[in-house]
């Protein structure tokens, strides 16, 4: 999404900064110039360095996420064990005499890569009548020693987010994911049945100032939904995220800590959607009257949380 064009149009801009990751490429290209240096992980998870002569005036952080190392590693282990063992199978059958030719030989081959997709860890040797294979061992290990690590780039100062910070603030980027999924299916911004430019904008304006609601709705009624009502606050921003004890306990039991029966938001809505308000007529007269059912505990509750949201 933040091509080079837009970070250029952004400098352009007063008063605007962003935080962006780098691609593969551009990781291992700084470690081939020198500039990160893999030892700094060997007793920490998230430092700072600079690249003025690709990079100026912007801060590099280099984080690294242990859990996504070792998952990268044994998926990658995974995958190179079951490619050799069926370019094993293509060996037998070459010196068996079942499978010959350079082509038919290489067809076989070409299905393993297309089901596995690690060709670029082997290396083969194909004739006629012959078919070996070795990993390349030495490109293998260099690959390893970059998983789990990820590094952003900013033009945020220092003296408004510290490294920590900046790695935190990088991975509210699912809460802006989440809302371009709620603006598409649930609000439903797309398809767009206007023509007129003022009509779609209206339509756009309406469709985010919806999610907004929904938003300040989530937050003041988090106590009554599946949400952490108070996360814990890691001291290190690349450690796996953790729930609270109450949440953990909320989704286990399906109450809140009040007992009462714990909802989605939609599910949440649809019980407030309960309480209704009826308008009786006197019978042979005219006088009427409204009565309004009487609310469950969560739709008291849930107006009382509303009303101290409007007050702070």
């Amino acid at each position: 999404m933040v091509t080079k064009a837009n970070l250029e149009a952004m400098r352009a801009e007063e008063d605007v900064s962003w935080i962006t990751a780098l691609k593969a490429p551009q990781v291992k290209k700084l470690v081939t110039d020198g500039a990160l240096q893999l030892s700094l992980f060997d007793e920490q998870n998230l430092v700072e360095i600079s690249d003025p002569d690709n990079y100026p005036d912007e801060r590099l952080v280099v984080c690294r996420n242990p859990l996504v190392a070792a998952e990268r590693t044994r998926k990658r282990q995974a995958l190179l064990e079951a490619t050799e063992r069926e370019l094993e199978e293509i060996s037998r059958r070459v010196e068996q005499g079942t499978l010959a030719g350079k082509a038919d030989i290489g067809l076989a081959a070409g299905a393993v890569w297309n089901r596995y997709r690690v060709k670029k860890h082997f290396e083969l040797e194909i004739t006629d009548t012959s078919f070996t294979f070795r990993r390349k061992t030495e490109q293998i290990d260099a690959e390893a020693a970059l998983d789990g690590i990820y590094v952003l780039r900013t033009s945020v100062p220092e003296a408004d987010l510290d490294a920590a910070e900046v790695a935190r603030s990088y991975k509210q980027l699912k809460e802006v994911e989440r809302a371009f999924r709620s603006l598409k299916d649930v609000l439903e911004l797309r398809p767009i049945h206007h023509r007129l430019e003022d009509r779609v904008r209206a339509h756009i304006f309406l469709c985010t100032l919806a999610y907004y609601l929904e938003w300040h709705l989530r937050q003041a009624w988090a106590e009554l939904i599946f949400k952490d009502e108070s996360p814990p606050q890691r001291p290190d921003p690349v450690a796996k995220a953790s729930r609270s004890p109450a949440a953990e306990q909320k989704a286990r039991t399906k109450r809140t800590s009040h007992g009462h029966p714990c909802h989605s938001l939609p599910s949440l809505l649809d019980e407030l959607a309960l309480q209704t308000r009826n308008t009786i007529r006197l019978a042979g007269t005219e006088a009427t009257f409204d009565q309004l059912t009487k609310p469950t505990a969560t739709q008291t509750r849930a107006r009382e949380l509303i009303e101290q949201a409007q007050i702070e």
